[in-house]
């Protein structure tokens, strides 16, 4: 089996870390867990829980998967900050949408922060505007994004932030997938980041009316 993609960078260049290099000996876990590298679109239709968070969304507001019901929801793990590898996943994501035309509507993107310290709601659904006018950037406590994580099985792990330096940079290491919902919250398939735009529209299609 392939070993899951991952990425760790710091706000400074993305080189690893000592922190990103002791993380990737767990990411054959996470992969070992669903049964599956991170190399195509996998079906997960009864594998993964259905949709269900609590997050803290722009304006203060608090968001539920009830804001999504009958949308066919696209979620990604990431961090605003990313040098490469987020801003690249949610710029292919917005093609994917805008390709879909009218049925564009039917989808939303969600973006989750795994860097709460950094991210603040509205920071994030300012980073999200600028690839899509549908997506949503979520965030929240430690407790609420460590409990989505191991929800849908993200392996992630952040540096704790200096409290005496609070702006200095700091590693963060994520496993990278785009995880699908269909109108009715149900898990139906996890792509990979660097799936081609023909497959995930292939793969997403279906989903829609």
């Amino acid at each position: 089996m392939r070993q899951p993609s991952t990425h760790a960078a710091t706000r400074s260049g993305g080189n690893k870390s000592r922190l990103a290099r002791h993380f990737l000996a767990g990411l054959a876990l996470w992969a070992g867990s669903l049964g599956l590298s991170l190399a195509a679109v996998h079906p997960v239709r009864g594998f993964l829980p259905d949709l269900k968070f609590s997050l803290q969304g722009a304006g203060g507001t608090t968001v539920t998967q009830q804001a999504f019901a009958d949308k066919v929801v696209l979620m990604f793990f990431g961090y605003a900050s990313c040098p490469d590898i987020c801003p690249t996943t949610m710029a292919q994501l917005a093609q994917v949408t805008e390709a879909l035309g009218p049925q564009a509507d039917q989808v939303r993107i969600l973006f989750v922060s795994v860097d709460p310290h950094r991210d603040t709601p509205d920071i994030l659904q300012a980073y999200v505007d600028q690839f899509d006018p549908h997506a949503i950037g979520l965030t929240g406590d430690e407790k609420a994004i460590a409990a989505l994580a191991r929800r849908y099985r993200v392996a992630y792990q952040i540096q704790s932030p200096d409290p005496e330096h609070p702006d200095a940079p700091y590693a963060v290491a994520h496993s990278r997938g785009i995880y699908a919902f269909d109108q009715k919250g149900k898990a139906v398939w996890l792509a990979a980041d660097g799936e081609s735009q023909e497959e995930l529209l292939a793969a997403l299609k279906p989903l829609l009316h």
